[in-house]
């Protein structure tokens, strides 16, 4: 097949999988890429992998700072129109390179890009790693966004820019979907959650691991746990910490994080959270993928919090690295993580977590067994050559 595969991503796991897949699919199958140059191009580059690599060029209004913030709100509407005036262009080029079919990736600024209202009957297949979560789920309270002063308050209640924005964001992301011809998820859960916000039946395509850079090295167990995401309120790594410091501080293991992007708000947080719970920790930026690797095979345990997360990628690289996982038990991870023979899911209650974390940290022979049980699992059904087959179904499907 001819295809055209579109994205507006920055750094992250959508990336990270998108290279993966594109990396395989073009053993095969004619790709090029259309991306805006907002994109980050760097990380997981696509570049090597595509014939063509096509960059149109957007960037996001500057935002302002105090006191003139309270506009922000029509710059990022402002956005959302030029990224529809850019995304019309970005779709007569497809339209006019007489593909088979368009492959859709999220948007970091629409969500479900505004490419797929344009793509004239080209089949096209939107890739949902999750919905828009910000306007239908709440999000995880943080100190630092309190708002202290009565006449702060008093401005956001009136303010009806923030709602606006809201409003035009949220009628974008759904006009958008719902123009893609087939809508693909990373995990049952995330299909049960784009079926109950757009009405949508999408279909399961799972993630794959590259159990090839993450693999065994046969390396020594340090005294440390560790866990892997973005360094931000969703990622859980504040309940990581409280749970941890219900371990008695003899036995408290050494916590260190690996993220691709850290909120610095939120890393100020952490650090101050762990420090008041005397949890040691070390929050580690932009690391390659060989440290990566290095850091699953030396942590004794993975431990997993995210909030809801559609899916659960860290689990299976910690897994195919032999190193067992200690997640809590919602979203996709419970697809990922199987209780009782690969790792251990507890509700997101500090002390049952910090028992399931001790429960392995105290029995190397479970450990042990768990992190070959994770290994075997994952060559058997989570390498990227088994998703890939199954993706390829999905795109050609129509025909």
């Amino acid at each position: 097949m001819k295809i055209a595969v579109y994205h507006n991503l920055p750094s992250g796991g959508a990336k990270r999988t998108l290279c993966d897949s594109i990396r395989r699919l073009r053993l095969n199958h004619h790709i090029d890429v259309f991306t805006l140059s907002s994109a980050n191009h760097d990380f997981a580059d696509l570049r090597p992998y595509v014939n063509c690599y096509n960059v149109f060029n957007f960037q996001p209004l500057r935002l302002l700072h105090s006191p003139f913030g309270r506009i922000n709100q029509l710059l990022r509407i402002a956005d959302l129109l030029h990224l529809r005036l850019v995304n019309r262009s970005v779709a007569n080029a497809i339209n006019q390179g007489h593909y088979d079919l368009a492959f859709v990736q999220p948007c970091q600024y629409e969500k479900a890009p505004s490419v797929l209202r344009f793509l004239n009957g080209l089949h096209s297949v939107y890739y949902c790693h999750e919905p828009l979560r910000v306007l239908y789920e709440t999000m995880p309270a943080r100190p630092y966004e309190r708002r202290d002063s009565f006449m702060r308050r008093s401005f956001d209640r009136l303010d009806p820019f923030p709602a606006l924005y809201r409003k035009v964001l949220r009628s974008t992301d759904r006009r958008n979907i719902h123009s893609a011809k087939k809508v693909l998820v990373n995990s049952a859960f995330t299909r049960q959650a784009v079926h109950d916000i757009y009405g949508i039946d999408a279909d399961v395509s799972y993630h794959g691991v590259d159990a090839q850079i993450f693999r065994p090295l046969n390396t020594q167990k340090a005294d440390m746990v560790l866990s892997v995401g973005s360094l931000t309120p969703l990622k859980g790594f504040d309940f990581i910490i409280e749970a941890l410091s219900q371990i008695p501080k003899l036995a408290r293991p050494f916590l260190i994080t690996a993220s691709n992007f850290q909120n610095q708000p939120e890393r100020d947080y952490l650090i101050r959270l762990a420090h008041d719970r005397e949890v040691e920790v070390k929050l580690l930026h932009n690391i390659p993928d060989a440290q990566l690797v290095e850091l699953y095979n030396q942590a004794r345990v993975t431990v997993y919090a995210p909030v809801r997360e559609p899916f659960g990628l860290v689990p299976l690289e910690s897994l195919a690295c032999g190193t067992p996982v200690v997640a809590v038990r919602e979203g996709g991870i419970q697809e990922t993580v199987i209780h009782g023979t690969t790792g251990l899911l507890a509700k997101r209650e500090p002390m049952q977590f910090a028992e399931a974390i001790m429960s392995l940290l105290s029995d190397t022979q479970l450990s042990e067994k768990y992190g070959r049980n994770g290994r075997e699992n994952v060559m058997a059904m989570w390498t990227w050559e088994h998703a890939v087959r199954a993706l390829e179904g999905h795109l050609s499907s129509w025909r």
